[in-house]
Parts: C-alpha cells; structure tokens; sequence
C-alpha cells in the first residue's frame, strides 16, 4: 500500500575536492539541520569526493567509512539516504548508488551510462542492472546524471500491478556549460514515463575547474515543476502525493499505446 504522501530532502551543495572527512562532516552538519520529518534524502553524485576519475586513489570496498557513515545517517534520523560514491569490487571500479534504509538495508545501483567525455568509461565498469527500490509502498528508479540523455534505459514499463515505478531520480555532477540540457530533459523524463521526477545536482568549480550550477528540481507527472533550488547551498524539501499521481494515470493511461523496446545488455 502506496503511502499517501512521500517527503523529500534535495541536498544542493558544493564539494571539496577529494576530501572525504571533510564532505562527510560537511553533509552530516547538513543533515542535522532538517528539521521537518522526511523518508528520503538525496545527495548529488560522488557525494564524498567530487566527480573525479581518480579511482585508484579514492575508492574504498563496500562497508568501510562512506557506507558505514551512511548507515549511520540513516538510522539517526530515520530516513532513507541515497548518493554515489566509488566503489572498489573485485578489481573494478564503480560510481555506484547507494539506497541506504534506518534499518541497515542496502541497495545498489551501478551507473550504467558512463560519461566517456571525461574519461569516465575507460576507468570505472558500467552497471547492468536497473533496480526498483521500494519506500512506504512508492516505487522509485535511480539513476545517475549522465543516464538522463539515455530514456530507454529508463523506461517506465508496464507491469502486472500498473507501471514498474512512481519516482524516478537523477544525482549528478552536472556542468553548468550543458544545463539546458539538464533543464529539459528532467521534465521530460517525467512526462513519458507518468511518474514524478527528481534531480540533484552540486554547485560551484570542482578541482578540476569545472563550473556546476546547481538547478536541483522536482517535477510532477504532467512537467509542473514542484520545487527548484537555482544557484545556491541549501536543501530543498518537496512532498510528493499519491492521489494525485493515481487520478491523472487513471485519466491519462498513455503507457498502454506505447512501443515494446527490445535492449540487449
């Protein structure tokens, strides 16, 4: 049973530059600061170092201090926390997503588009799967940045018990140079696939000298946008609620004249 309102934390922020203490008590800081009662919060992409291709130097295994500190988070204020980090594994590297419940559970997800403009294919092993994690009854699909320009892999598919998922979210590290693209797709995304949609993206130079401007934002099934942070360190908050969600899918079943997509992995 889908709960009727489902509450959202967007974490917007800048980043030091490969520095893990410093971004995790940065981020908890942070965290302590929400005072309203929330499920989900979402920080951006390699939340704990920055978007870098130095993987070698900056992953760790899975269970060492970012996973640990994320279960941590999560259990002291109740809330699912999600965001990506590099993750060693059997001798690859991944920008994986972590779903992080109070209780101790983990998910994942690899991201599966790797953004070869960076080098970012040539260092870290593309995902293969794309999980549907669960939270009070909503069905959420993650995905990471560079993922937004792909919406087959995203595809909202019907199943037995209606569409596959609710909410569909993006953490990044998206440039400020390409945030058209950012700007447009997101509601897009929401559109096509009759599902609430989600981006959170970081602000101001990484180390490399890239600029990020944040527009981390929230939209509706219809494109409405619900909350938009624009250039600025803060946390953005949005409720997002079931009935709406049920009416329009009921009034505006769009998914049943869609096209079959066969993808090879």
């Amino acid at each position: 049973m889908r709960a009727p309102f489902l509450n959202i934390a967007m974490v917007q922020t800048t980043l030091y530059w490969k520095d893990k203490v410093a971004n995790l008590a940065m981020l908890e800081e942070k965290i302590w600061g929400i005072d309203q009662s929330i499920d989900l919060i979402i920080l951006p992409e390699m939340f704990p170092t920055g978007f870098s291709m130095d993987a070698k130097g900056l992953a760790e295994p899975m269970n060492l201090n970012v996973t640990k500190w994320m279960k941590q988070m999560a259990a002291q204020t109740g809330a699912v926390i999600t965001g990506s980090l590099i993750i060693q594994e059997k001798g690859d590297f991944f920008n994986r997503l972590l779903w992080v419940t109070p209780d101790g559970k983990i998910e994942q997800y690899n991201k599966r588009h790797l953004f070869r403009m960076a080098g970012e294919d040539a260092v870290f092993s593309e995902g293969k799967t794309l999980p549907i994690f669960e939270l009070k009854g909503w069905r959420i699909c993650p995905q990471i940045c560079y993922d937004l320009r792909f919406p087959v892999w995203s595809r909202n598919k019907s199943t037995a018990n209606g569409l596959a998922y609710d909410l569909i979210f993006y953490i990044a590290s998206w440039p400020a140079a390409r945030v058209g693209a950012w700007d447009a797709l997101l509601p897009a995304r929401a559109i096509e696939n009759l599902s609430y949609s989600i981006g959170v993206n970081r602000i101001e130079p990484d180390g490399n000298g890239i600029a990020y401007c944040g527009h981390s934002v929230a939209y509706d099934f219809k494109g409405n946008q619900l909350q938009f942070l624009k250039n600025k360190d803060c946390i953005g908050y949005v409720t997002l609620e079931a009935d709406e969600l049920e009416s329009f899918r009921a009034k505006f079943p769009a998914w049943l004249d869609s096209d079959d997509f066969l993808m090879q992995l």
